[in-house]
């Protein structure tokens, strides 16, 4: 900010130029970065459990559809909420009749029982699922 004293008499009273720098904007931009930032990691950090998925050579893309994860622990999680063992029939139920696709994808862990994926796919055909996906992953260097 500029300082300014009182023109003396021997001073013209002219339109002085007073030269500052207005951050509102640089503020309003630095503001507008930091929302962007929070919205973009919390949606990131939501993804889900950290589950080991199953590699696959021929892995396509993932159907956009309810997202229903095992993991190794035999937590059950639809959408990204944990449900119980009890509520996983009508939590399905729910989440299809909410989704504009009806698959069910399943992001299943390496250490996760067949027949435990099994008894879930089983329950989202029941609730009205239409087709069922199963998430991989490209294969690493030395799988196959």
């Amino acid at each position: 900010m500029a300082i300014h004293s009182l023109p003396s008499t021997d001073e013209a009273t002219g339109d002085d130029i007073v030269a500052e720098i207005n951050i509102t904007p640089l503020t309003d931009i630095f503001l507008v970065l930091l929302i962007i930032f929070m919205v973009t990691t919390s949606v990131i950090s939501s993804q889900g459990k950290n589950v080991d998925l199953p590699s696959s050579a021929v892995a396509s893309q993932t159907p956009a559809g309810v997202t229903v994860t095992l993991t190794a622990e035999d937590e059950v999680a639809i959408d990204g909420a944990v449900v119980a063992g009890d509520a996983i029939a009508p939590a399905l139920k729910a989440a299809l009749d909410k989704a504009k696709d009806k698959v069910v994808v399943l992001r299943g862990d390496r250490a996760v029982v067949l027949g435990r994926a099994v008894s879930i796919l089983d329950m989202a055909q029941e609730a009205g699922a239409t087709g069922i996906a199963l998430a991989t992953k490209p294969p690493g260097p030395g799988e196959k």
